[in-house]
């Protein structure tokens, strides 16, 4: 699936804007196969961003999200040298974590 996660944190003042893209294919169980067999639904359900253990964000997603999603979102509260934290599942179990330092 190659990288999980692109993430970007940047503070000014006590607001964070954060920027993720994720890897996914993000099938939504509706295309056709080249024999004619649906591909069958693989997406993101949840996000959570989370600052320094604290979530700051959870999202519930479906099948209409783009392939490799980009989110963008900020918070306050943070500062630079926080870690900010992003956690995805898919409808398959999979889950990806990843984190970066805000810059």
């Amino acid at each position: 699936m190659g990288d999980p996660m692109k993430i970007r944190a940047k503070a000014n003042g006590d607001e964070v804007e954060v920027k993720v893209l994720m890897a996914h294919e993000m099938e939504t169980g509706q295309r056709k196969a080249s024999d004619g067999s649906l591909v069958p639904a693989w997406f993101i359900q949840n996000v959570t961003a989370k600052c320094n253990d604290k979530v700051v964000l959870m999202a519930n997603w479906g099948p209409a999200v783009s392939k490799n999603p980009f989110l963008s979102f900020s918070f306050k509260g943070g500062k630079v040298g926080d870690t900010v934290e992003i956690t995805w599942t898919d409808n398959k179990g999979d889950s990806r974590t990843d984190k970066t330092k805000v810059a």
